[in-house]
């Protein structure tokens, strides 16, 4: 009879964590990065324009309001998202944090709400992002901030 000789150290098996393969390039990236960039600060700035005119008619000043918020918005988002990779998970959590409730901020304040809830309303924003980023950072990352593969 053949039978399989016993190791030291029991039954071991190898699990290596592979990735899924990367089916689009680099390049494609890049532009869905740009896209996605664009497409949320236009939502973010026709959001804001909105709040601010009330259902009023649309002027000039809500029409510049909404692209300079929308160009800000966007501009931001590309930054965060460039350099918040490279920080630790605390860190890349509160940026991450801050950043959602800024915006959230801004975007309450322009529907003529006093200055006292809207700062209240985005720190509520900012620490419900931050409890659900840290968490999820905490469980994909390192102490270091590399991703666990």
């Amino acid at each position: 009879m053949a039978h399989a000789a016993p190791t030291t150290g029991g039954m071991r098996t190898t699990a290596v964590r592979t990735r899924a393969p990367d089916i689009f390039s680099a390049r494609t990236h890049r532009v869905a990065q740009w896209t996605t960039a664009v497409v949320l600060g236009l939502v973010y700035g026709y959001w804001t324009a909105a709040n601010n005119r009330s259902g009023g008619p649309v002027t000039g000043w809500n029409l510049l309001l909404g692209f300079v918020s929308a160009i800000v918005f966007a501009a931001l988002y590309l930054g965060i998202h460039a350099m918040a990779p490279r920080m630790r998970r605390e860190l890349h959590a509160v940026l991450w944090a801050a950043f959602a409730g800024c915006a959230f901020g801004f975007m309450y304040s322009q529907t003529d709400a006093s200055v006292l809830r809207s700062i209240g309303m985005s720190l509520i924003v900012a620490g419900g992002f931050f409890v659900a980023l840290f968490y999820r950072y905490y469980t994909h990352e390192d102490a270091a901030g590399h991703r666990i593969r």
